[in-house]
Parts: structure tokens; sequence; C-alpha cells
């Protein structure tokens, strides 16, 4: 059974608890940034292994538009943020050079 985590007291001073409201808020914003990515990320690597050329292109270029975001926002370093998407262009690369040798 997991122990649960111990409960953070509350802060005295106000500056202290507008630094846990402002945390808080930060926190569920870069959550939701963070799924975004990892979704976007997930939508392209499906379409290529579905072979889908033109939905992985178009999907390609709204992920470079998130990883872009959430490199300049700070949650992920850019260069994470290059790797990502050097490494999904490769695979959209190779399938769009793939699929005229199939036909």
């Amino acid at each position: 059974m997991a122990t649960a985590k111990p409960k953070k007291k509350n802060p005295r001073l106000a500056s202290g608890r507008k630094r846990v409201r402002q945390d808080t808020k930060l926190n569920a914003a870069n959550t939701s940034l963070r799924s975004k990515y990892r979704t976007a990320v997930k939508n392209v690597e499906k379409a290529v292994a579905a072979g889908d050329k033109t939905k992985a292109t178009e999907l390609f270029a709204k992920a470079q538009s998130i990883v872009d975001t959430i490199a300049d926002k700070g949650i992920f370093h850019k260069n994470k943020a290059a790797r990502d998407k050097s490494r999904l262009s490769t695979k959209v690369k190779a399938l769009a050079l793939a699929a005229p040798k199939a036909a």
C-alpha cells in the first residue's frame, strides 16, 4: 500500500500564501501544456506508424508549434525541444521517402 504524502503546512506570511496560490495555477498550466505536447507527439507517431504521409506531415506542423511554445515557456529545455522535433522530422521524412518507392 502506498503511503500518502505528508500534508504541507500553510504558510504564515501573506507573501507565502500568495506564492502557494501562484504555484498552484502555474503547475496546472504547465501540466496542461505538457499533456498537449505528449498528445501531439503521439498523434504524429501514430500517423507515421499507419503510413499516412499527408496526415503525418499535417500533424507534424502542429506538433512543431506546440514543441516551440513549450520550449519558449521554459517547460522543456530548448535542446530537448530541438531534439524531439528533429526525431519526429526524421520519421516523417522517412515515411515520405518510402512511399514513392512502394508505389
